[in-house]
């Protein structure tokens, strides 16, 4: 099941990099918190696709699933509740605070993620 996509690698690199762009220059009241929502979710399956060979449902449904915990577990102050309140890091990989709304960015990201699948052209092999 392990292997080695590159075209997944390229799109992982590549939203990763937009995202950091998102995180560092853009503050405003869309791009940042709903975009970029719907963005990790991208990068995340984009992530796994490039080095599982799961069905895209197999890992969208995961990433969907580990997105709604990250979620759950900001929910009930994971952060705070592990002594990590001054990390940086586990603020921004974890987050620190529960949003209703972020759970629909990640459902659309999942959803978007199927559509582009399924409608986005494949090479034909000869």
């Amino acid at each position: 099941m392990l292997y080695f996509n590159k075209k997944y690698f390229l799109l992982t690199i590549l939203i990763f990099l937009i995202e950091v762009v998102i995180a560092l220059y853009i503050n405003d009241d869309f791009i940042r918190p709903y975009v970029g929502d719907i963005l990790v979710v991208l990068l995340l399956f984009c992530f796994f696709k490039t080095f599982l060979k799961f069905s895209v449902f197999s890992i969208a449904l995961f990433v969907l699933f580990f997105s709604f915990f990250i979620e759950f577990l900001q929910y009930i102050n994971i952060v705070q509740k592990l002594g990590l309140e001054n990390s940086k890091t586990a603020k921004v990989v974890i987050g620190t605070s529960f949003s209703w709304i972020d759970l629909v960015c990640y459902f659309i990201g999942f959803i978007t993620i199927l559509i582009i699948e399924k409608y986005y052209p494949k090479k034909e092999h000869h």
